[in-house]
C-alpha cells in the first residue's frame, strides 16, 4: 500500500479551464488517482478508477459533489446530493417524467422544432450558433417541459450557468455566482404548483408531493435540479456539437450518409467534450485505488473528461470519430447517479443532428470564444459564417 502521487496542479486555474486535455494526459499518466494539494482533492484520473468509484456510492458518497461547504449545504436534500435510500425517492420522481415511455409523446414536437429553427439558420446563411441554436433550443424545451412562465424563462439561462459555477471552489467565480444562484434557490423554496403551466411536468412533481410518492417540501428541489443541473449542459453539448461538425466536416458526411449513425455522433460528442468536466464525491472511509490509499473525508475530484480519453480504454482517444460509438463514456456519469435527464438531453441533441445532417453540407465558423467555467466546459461564441445547405 503507498499514499497517492502529488501533482502541483490547479483543476480550475483559467488555462487549464480552458484547455484540460493536456492536464488530464498528465495526470492519468502519473496514476489512476492524483493527490491535488493545491486544491485540496484527490482527482481520480482514468477510466476503470472513474466508473468504479462512480458505481460505489457506500464508498464514495454524493454528500459532497460541490467543491465549496455552502453549496453543498444548499445542496442538502436534493437527488443529486444524496445517497440511497433517499436518493432512489427523490430520483424515482425525477425519473418518472424523464422516463423514454414519458418522453415518447415529446419526440415529435421536438424534432419539429429542431427542424424548423434549423430550417431558419440555413436560410440566414449565418448566424451566432450558441445564442441561436445551442441556447435558444433547449431553453424553450425545458421550459415548455416544466411549465416555466413569466420572469422564470427569462432568468433559466443566468440561474443554470450560476447554479453550476457555485459547484466550484471558493474562487472568484463561484462568489460572484452564489448571488444569482440565490434567486434561483430562494423561487425553487417558494414556487407552487400554481406557478406551472397545467399539464406540465412542473405540475406532476407538486402531484406527487401532494399524494405523498415524495417528502413534502421536495418538490422544489426536484424543479431546482431539472434547471440547475439540465439546462447548462445541454447547451453546452448542443454548441459542442456544432464546433465538432464545422471542424470535422468528413464526420458530418459520415451521418448525412447514414443517418443511423445519429446517436454515435452524440456519444461521440459527449466522450471528446463533456460539458462537464469534473464533478464531487467523498469518501466514507479508507478506499485502495491500484494499491493507493485514499483516507476516509477525501473531497474527490471525478474528471470525467480524463476518463474518457483515456487510452487504456479508448482506442486513439484524441480522434473525434464518430463511427466510434462510446456508449460508455462517462458523461452522463454512471451507477445510481447517472444523468437522470439523459434521455432528454439525446432527444434534444439527436433531433439538432437529424435537421444539421439533413440541411446542412457544410459549416464555415470563425473562432470559438470560450470562458473559463467551474464545472461546465462550454462555448461561449461560436460565428458560422457561411452554411453550405445540403
Amino acid at each position: 500500500m503507498s499514499t497517492p502521487p502529488t501533482s502541483d496542479v490547479d483543476l480550475f486555474a483559467n488555462d487549464v479551464l480552458l484547455d484540460p486535455h493536456p492536464v488530464h494526459a498528465e495526470l492519468r499518466e502519473l496514476g489512476p488517482v492524483v493527490h491535488l494539494p493545491k486544491n485540496d482533492v484527490y482527482a481520480l484520473t482514468r477510466y476503470d478508477a472513474i466508473r468504479a468509484a462512480l458505481g460505489d456510492w457506500e464508498s464514495f458518497s454524493s454528500t459532497s459533489i460541490a467543491f465549496n461547504p455552502a453549496a453543498n449545504q444548499a445542496l442538502t436534500g436534493t437527488s443529486l446530493a444524496s445517497d440511497p435510500p433517499v436518493h432512489t425517492q427523490l430520483r424515482a420522481t425525477l425519473t418518472e417524467n424523464l422516463s423514454p415511455r414519458a418522453l415518447r409523446g415529446l419526440k415529435g414536437r421536438i424534432e419539429a422544432k429542431a427542424d424548423s429553427l434549423v430550417a431558419e439558420l440555413v436560410e440566414q446563411g449565418s448566424f451566432e450558433a450558441v445564442d441561436a441554436l445551442a441556447r435558444a433550443f433547449p431553453l424553450e424545451v425545458v421550459a415548455d417541459l416544466i411549465g416555466f412562465t413569466g420572469r422564470v424563462r427569462e432568468n433559466m439561462l443566468r440561474w443554470g450557468q450560476a447554479a453550476m459555477q457555485v459547484i466550484g471552489p471558493m474562487n472568484q467565480r463561484t462568489a460572484e455566482n452564489f448571488p444569482i444562484a440565490g434567486e434561483l434557490y430562494a423561487w425553487c423554496s417558494e414556487v407552487g404548483a400554481d406557478d406551472l403551466a397545467e399539464g406540465s411536468v412542473g405540475r406532476a412533481i407538486f402531484d406527487a408531493e401532494a399524494r405523498g410518492a415524495i417528502p413534502a417540501g421536495t418538490a422544489g428541489h426536484i424543479i431546482h435540479q431539472y434547471l440547475g443541473a439540465g439546462v447548462d449542459t445541454t447547451v453546452a453539448a448542443i454548441g459542442n456539437l456544432v464546433a465538432l461538425f464545422a471542424a470535422h466536416p468528413d464526420q458530418l458526411d459520415q451521418v448525412r450518409a447514414e443517418p443511423a449513425l445519429i446517436p454515435a455522433a452524440f456519444n461521440e460528442s459527449l466522450r471528446y467534450w463533456p460539458p462537464v468536466n469534473v464533478w464531487g464525491r467523498i469518501t466514507t472511509r479508507d478506499v485502495e485505488i491500484e494499491g493507493a490509499v485514499v483516507p476516509q473525508g477525501a473531497q474527490i475530484a471525478v474528471l470525467l473528461g480524463a476518463g474518457n480519453r483515456d487510452p487504456r480504454h479508448y482506442d486513439n482517444p484524441d480522434a473525434f470519430l464518430v463511427g466510434r460509438n462510446p456508449v460508455d463514456h462517462l458523461s452522463f456519469g454512471y451507477g445510481p447517479h447517472g444523468c437522470a435527464g439523459q434521455g432528454l438531453a439525446r432527444l434534444e441533441a439527436h433531433a439538432v443532428i437529424e435537421a444539421l445532417s439533413r440541411r446542412v453540407r457544410r459549416l464555415v465558423v470563425g473562432p470559438e470564444v470560450r470562458v473559463p467555467s467551474n464545472i461546465t466546459r462550454s462555448i461561449e461564441e461560436l460565428p458560422v459564417l457561411e452554411v453550405v445547405p445540403a
